[in-house]
């Protein structure tokens, strides 16, 4: 049996090719998979569950449809921090914490996003501390569809152009706060997102397992008895 983990798939009405290439991966055989775990940023952006654009229901229906077979888990990323309890029932995932620990095939594991670990981007850890105030989303849930949509818009621009200017050292995983995390929860192993630098590191705390994102060709971590393995899913397959 194995365990899958997926992340960063960004998915967006404007980029059909990822979309279909996450369809294809929904349909193949999972007779041997105990779980799916999806580490966070599933989509480019999230305003709300209250108005999901028609083509992320379409996705909420096929994640459902898999569900049937296999129990599906779902982490939080920094771009669909907002997605809420009804999509998730929509989609029959079940949500979990920012960090979540896990018993991977005798392994004690940490799964999660990844952008907490970037701490030396001071300015996006201020926004994230910000952003995630129970408060600060009760109000932005209460705005109008129009406003939301512009202020999502306008993070992303500020978004893009801001990593533009930072060193990719900035907006790696800290390697302190790696250890720090491991050795708080007392495990071996860590599972995230978030950096897009697919890898299998083996570091003193433990091994830290960083999947790929989707913006090229899809990407996939298997995990066994038998160890893990990065396996890359080519859009044209």
């Amino acid at each position: 049996m194995r365990t899958l983990f997926i992340g960063d798939l960004h998915l967006s009405a404007d980029r059909p090719d990822i979309t279909a290439a996450f369809r294809r991966f929904l349909s193949q055989s999972f007779d041997d998979v105990d779980a799916l775990y999806i580490l966070g940023d599933l989509f480019e952006v999230w305003v709300g569950d209250d108005i999901a654009e028609p083509f992320a229901l379409d996705i909420a229906a096929d994640i459902a449809k898999l569900s049937q077979k296999l129990p599906i888990y779902f982490i939080h990323g920094n771009r669909d921090f907002l997605i809420g309890k009804q999509f998730a029932a929509l989609s029959r995932m079940q949500l979990l914490d920012e960090v979540h620990q896990i018993d991977l095939y005798g392994v004690p594991t940490l799964l999660l996003h990844g952008d907490s670990l970037c701490t030396l981007d001071k300015g996006y850890q201020r926004f994230r501390k910000f952003r995630n105030q129970p408060w600060a989303k009760w109000v932005y849930s209460k705005l109008s569809e129009n406003r939301r949509l512009r202020i999502a818009a306008n993070l992303r621009a500020k978004s893009k152009a801001g990593n533009q200017m930072k060193s990719q050292y900035i907006m790696d995983a800290e390697p302190s706060a790696v250890a720090e995390l491991l050795q708080k929860r007392l495990c071996t192993q860590m599972i995230h997102g978030h950096t897009h630098r697919p890898a299998i590191h083996e570091e003193s705390a433990g091994r830290r397992i960083v999947v790929g994102d989707w913006y090229e060709q899809g990407s996939v971590l298997e995990v066994s008895d038998a160890g893990a393995r990065l396996l890359e899913l080519p859009f044209g397959n």
